[in-house]
C-alpha cells in the first residue's frame, strides 16, 4: 500500500469522507432512509456543523448516508472507517483487531466490532437468484479442510475442536466457502447442487462423499491423493487448495484464533478478496469501493456479534 493512497482527501478530512461515501452509496440520487424519497432533500441548516447531515423535504426528518449501513450508530470517524476498509481489502491475509486498534487509535473493542461490520459488508448476497459458479466450458474444484486452534497453542486450555470448511472454486473465477457441521455426502451434495453449475467440469479428490455426484455435471474427475497423485494433465484441485492456503495463513498467522460462532464472517472476508483479486482485473481501490457499496442495507449490532465476551477472546 503506497503512502500516496492514504494522502487522498477522504482518508484525512471528514467532509471529504462523507462526500466519497455518498457518491457510492447514493450513486442514483440521494435517498431518504426514512421515507424512501429520492432527491428531495438538502443540507440541514442551523446550529449544527455535522458534515453530511441532510433534511428530507417530504418527511421533514434529518438523515445522513450512514443510516441503513454498517456505519449507522457508530461514533468512529467516517474517514477512519474508510482507512480500515482499505487496509482490510488490500491485505491478502487480513488485518487483526489489534492492528486496527493501534493504527486508528481506537479501542480494541471498537476495532474488533469495526472489523466484523466490514466483513458483513463483504458478504456475498446469496439467494435463489444468485447464479452458480462455473458453466459450459468452465471448471469448478471442490475440497474441504479444517481450521481451529492447534493443541500446542494453548498450554493450559483444552483445544477447541477444529471446524470443517468446504469450498467451491471456479478456475480463473470466484470462490464460495462454507462452514459446515460435517463432511458427509448429504451436506456436500446439497451445497454443490446449489452453487456449482451442472454444465461445469467438476474436480475433486477421492473422498467418498463425492461419490455418485458425477452424473450431475459435464464430467467429474478426481485425483488420488492417497496414492500421492496431485496433478494428471489438467485434472487437479490445486486451485481450491491454494485458496485454503491463503485462508489458513490468515487465520493462524493474523487472527490466530477464530471462534466457531464467527468463522462464517471470516470466510466472507477471504471469499471477497479472492473473488475480487488483481488477476481478475480488480485492484485495491476498486476492491475497497466494492466493499463500501456492500455496506448499504446491512446492519450489525454489537449484541449480534457476541458482545463483550467475543471481544475479550479477540484480545486474548
Amino acid at each position: 500500500m503506497s503512502r500516496s493512497i492514504f494522502a487522498a482527501a477522504h482518508f484525512n478530512d471528514e467532509a471529504a469522507a462523507y462526500a466519497y461515501v455518498e457518491a457510492r452509496i447514493w450513486a442514483n440520487g440521494r435517498v431518504c432512509p426514512h421515507c424512501g424519497v429520492i432527491d428531495r432533500s438538502g443540507p440541514l441548516k442551523g446550529k449544527t456543523d455535522r458534515p453530511g447531515l441532510y433534511k428530507c423535504y417530504a418527511c421533514r426528518r434529518p438523515f445522513t448516508v450512514k443510516i441503513g449501513t454498517i456505519f449507522e450508530s457508530s461514533h468512529i470517524q467516517l474517514r477512519d472507517w474508510l482507512t480500515a476498509i482499505h487496509l482490510i481489502c488490500s491485505s491478502k491475509k487480513g488485518v487483526s483487531a489489534n492492528q486496527l486498534h493501534r493504527t486508528l487509535g481506537i479501542t480494541l473493542k471498537s476495532a474488533w466490532f469495526l472489523g466484523h461490520r466490514i466483513r458483513k459488508a463483504m458478504k456475498e448476497g446469496r439467494d435463489i437468484f444468485t447464479p452458480p459458479l462455473g458453466g459450459a466450458g468452465k471448471t469448478v474444484e471442490a475440497d474441504e479442510t479444517y481450521v481451529g486452534r492447534k493443541a500446542e497453542s494453548r498450554a493450559y486450555e483444552a483445544p477447541a475442536p477444529k471446524q470443517a470448511v468446504f469450498a467451491l472454486v471456479q478456475r480463473d473465477g470466484g470462490v464460495r466457502s462454507f462452514h459446515i457441521p460435517n463432511v458427509t455426502a448429504t451436506t456436500l451434495h446439497s451445497i454443490i447442487g446449489r452453487h456449482a453449475h451442472s454444465d461445469s467440469r467438476f474436480m475433486s479428490d477421492e473422498l467418498r462423499a463425492y461419490t455418485g455426484i458425477g452424473w450431475n455435471f459435464a464430467s467429474h474427475e478426481t485425483v488420488q491423493h492417497t496414492a500421492k497423485e496431485y496433478v494428471r494433465g489438467n485434472v487437479h484441485t490445486n486451485t481450491v487448495e491454494g485458496y485454503f492456503s491463503i485462508l489458513k495463513r490468515g487465520i493462524f498467522g493474523i487472527y490466530q484464533h477464530v471462534s466457531e460462532a464467527h468463522l462464517h464472517r471470516y470466510l466472507s472476508e477471504f471469499d471477497f478478496r479472492y473473488s475480487n483479486r488483481v488477476r481478475l482485473g480488480i485492484n485495491d481501490e476498486m476492491r475497497s469501493d466494492l466493499a463500501l457499496v456492500g455496506a448499504k442495507g446491512k446492519r450489525l449490532t454489537y449484541r449480534t456479534t457476541g458482545g463483550r465476551r467475543a471481544a475479550q477472546q479477540a484480545q486474548a
